[in-house]
């Protein structure tokens, strides 16, 4: 079993990959994304529901078994976070590779309160919360641009 909580956790291995996992988790998500937008809107929120339930479940295993706090190698929150982040955009590379420039931004940098939840936060749910608000910054930040730039 820890063996399904650490692939999961950890992107099917991409958390492993050198240098920033956290890039690469969320570069994880623009192929996920591809497949979920092609769902009706409701069925996209249940998949990122399951996925956010999966994820606060293996990052708190992953925490545990690796007796590490939020490791870096756990990703599945950077999944989640981008996820949110391209709720609602376009159907465009392009506006998926800077909604992944502008998640990436929040996530590293952590502006309030995501730092606050990162830091007092514990477990599962405190790895993937603070990616979850970071991909609702970037959200709104990509759907302003869009809105600005699009139309």
């Amino acid at each position: 079993m820890d063996r399904l909580f650490m692939t999961i956790a950890t992107g099917f291995g991409a958390g492993y990959l050198p240098k920033a996992p956290g890039t690469w988790g969320s570069l994880l998500a623009l192929p996920l994304h591809f497949f979920l937008s092609q769902l009706a809107p409701s069925h996209y929120a249940l998949a990122l529901g399951g996925i956010f339930f999966l994820g606060v479940i293996t990052a708190g295993q992953a925490e545990k078994i690796l007796d590490r706090k939020d490791p870096g190698v756990i990703v599945i929150d950077e999944v989640i976070g981008m996820l949110i982040t391209l709720i609602g955009a376009p159907d465009n590379p392009l506006i998926w590779l800077l909604g992944f420039g502008i998640f990436r931004f929040f996530d590293i940098f952590k502006p309030y309160p995501i730092r606050i939840i990162d830091r007092r936060i514990n477990g599962g749910m405190g790895i993937v919360l603070d990616d979850v608000l970071a991909g609702v910054y970037s959200c709104i930040v990509l759907q302003i641009f869009c809105y600005a730039i699009i139309g």
